[in-house]
């Protein structure tokens, strides 16, 4: 009788200034048997470099550090083929950093006081192509962005046939799949809703990533948006 399949193990790089969160966020994980801590670093370019070189499947990522803070290290990330899910993981808690870094590419956004079972799940949630937010800061993110004061109406105008147009890539599945992830459902709420098995429902988000030339979910969420549609 063959032996049951090994769970894959998780490969987690820790980027941030301090080097007790280092520490605290090693030991946390380190006690995870699918985790596993590949490398930490200190600064933005540090993290950039080791990720390169070490490869890892998700990178927890502090925003302000020196030399290269997190934003513009996750942007990085996201230039080289392959990137690795990004969580950032701060202090700070106003709009304009979770705006920054979803736009950056990041796969979620988290602030360190989150209770240490909560960041485990969330490294396995973004693994397994979940949301990383939820229905209300999905909501939340939408709204600040729809209502910035700055946007005049032509700019509103090109945006929605901006996402008008790359939603129009999309079969009517994959459409019905993206308005389904504008709404902030997981992919085991997709299934439910659209009669589907969750690997079906995966595998039409990463294609929604190709298609729609986006990085998370959240900017799935924003396309919808844009074209009128939530």
């Amino acid at each position: 009788m063959s032996s049951p399949a090994t769970k894959a193990t998780t490969r987690v790089l820790v980027v941030d200034d301090d080097p007790l969160v280092r520490s605290a966020l090693g030991l946390m994980l380190g006690g995870q048997a699918d985790l596993e801590v590949v490398g930490e670093a200190a600064d933005g370019h540090e993290g950039v470099s080791l990720a390169r070189n070490l490869r890892p499947d998700v990178v927890l990522m502090d925003i302000r550090m020196p030399r290269l803070d997190g934003l513009a290290a996750t942007r990085e990330l996201h230039t080289r083929p392959d990137p690795p899910r990004v969580i950032v993981l701060t202090t700070f808690d106003a709009d304009e950093y979770v705006v920054e870094a979803l736009a950056a590419g990041a796969d979620g956004f988290l602030l360190k006081d989150t209770p240490p079972p909560e960041i485990v799940a969330a490294i396995r949630k973004v693994v397994d192509d979940e949301p990383m937010l939820s229905p209300s800061v999905t909501r939340t993110l939408i709204r600040r962005l729809r209502d910035e004061p700055e946007e005049t109406a032509n700019a509103a105008a090109t945006r929605a046939a901006e996402a008008e147009a790359r939603l129009a890539l999309l079969t009517d599945r994959e459409r019905d799949v993206a308005l389904a992830v504008g709404k902030g459902l997981s992919n085991a709420e997709i299934a439910r809703s659209l009669h589907l098995s969750v690997p079906t429902v995966k595998a039409h988000v990463s294609r929604l990533f190709d298609k729609l030339q986006v990085t998370n979910r959240v900017q799935i969420a924003i396309c919808v948006h844009d074209a009128g549609l939530s």
